[in-house]
């Protein structure tokens, strides 16, 4: 019992940045995880992969005017990504170009203006910070920051929950019926990258999207209720970012590469054991298949 506690909890009592972590962590896990649902309900989630690159201009710029201070980088986030998720719908519409096309050009340029910017004004290490985040210098500005994302994206869910459903499972009859489409499909566009914005001030914008589609996809395996998909990928991130960070205590590495990896083994568990993963539908088919035969015999 002591050794378990030793263990599991003896880092978070004993150290401060520990505890801010592991706060900001399951902050980040209980707005970004529904959100990923429902960036796999909608076959979206490379898009959540090319919005946390396109914020990294406005990242960019709060950090050249005001250097590795939280709220003009999260707020230059926030504002590139809109623009850039608004200027790719844009031309959607108004050219022979599909949505996941232009937003994937845009995203390679926010992403490579932003790195320039960094790495010109900037040190190796500044680089570095912005890229992958540091989860273990989250300091009370930050969390509170991230629990303000947090409220936002859990009332809007809320508020908008059976919208945001029907879009995902049928937007062509959604849209037939509601008029609200288009206001969804902008809310929902907002979440992410606000939720992005918020994974960004510990993970960096590289791997901000990690703990918002891995929960997610891990959950999928488990269930086919959008409501309890939606509750285990919070479980999944929780266990993930508390596993990622005594792993990155104990064995010394990168803290948000960590979580992911962690976040990473759940996924393939789930591919293999999951009642929809690979184990399951082996033995579901093999007595699908003797069942045949045996009426063949009989």
């Amino acid at each position: 019992m002591f050794l378990l506690y030793d263990l599991l909890v003896s880092p978070f009592v004993e150290f401060g940045f520990m505890r801010r972590a592991l706060g900001g962590a399951i902050l980040l896990s209980i707005g970004s995880c529904p959100i990923g649902v429902f960036l796999m309900l909608r076959r979206m989630s490379l898009t959540g992969d090319a919005m946390s690159h396109a914020i990294l201009p406005g990242v960019a710029f709060g950090f050249l005017f005001f250097g590795l201070q939280i709220l003009p980088m999260a707020l230059g986030g926030m504002v590139a990504g809109i623009i850039v998720a608004l200027v790719s719908g844009l031309v959607s519409r108004l050219t022979i170009l599909k949505e996941d096309a232009s937003l994937a050009s845009l995203y390679l340029i926010s992403l490579s203006i932003g790195v320039i910017i960094v790495s010109s004004h900037g040190s190796t290490i500044d680089l570095m910070h912005v890229l992958f985040g540091s989860v273990l210098a989250l300091n009370n500005a930050a969390l509170i920051l991230i629990a303000e994302i947090v409220f936002i994206t859990l009332v809007l869910l809320f508020i908008f929950w059976r919208g945001l459903v029907a879009e995902c499972l049928d937007p062509l009859f959604f849209r037939s019926v509601s008029k609200l489409g288009g206001v969804i499909h902008l809310i929902f566009l907002i979440l992410v990258v606000l939720n992005l914005v918020g994974g960004f001030l510990a993970l960096g914008t590289l791997l901000s999207v990690g703990l918002m589609i891995l929960p997610a996809t891990s959950a999928r395996f488990w269930s086919s209720r959008v409501e309890i998909i939606v509750a285990i990928s919070v479980g999944i991130g929780i266990c993930s970012c508390l596993s990622g960070l005594l792993l990155s205590y104990y064995a010394s590495l990168a803290t948000g590469p960590a979580i992911i990896l962690s976040a990473g083994v759940i996924y393939v568990a789930s591919i293999i054991f999951g009642p929809s993963g690979i184990l399951f539908n082996s033995r579901f088919k093999l007595t699908q298949i003797n069942n045949k035969l045996k009426r063949k015999i009989k």
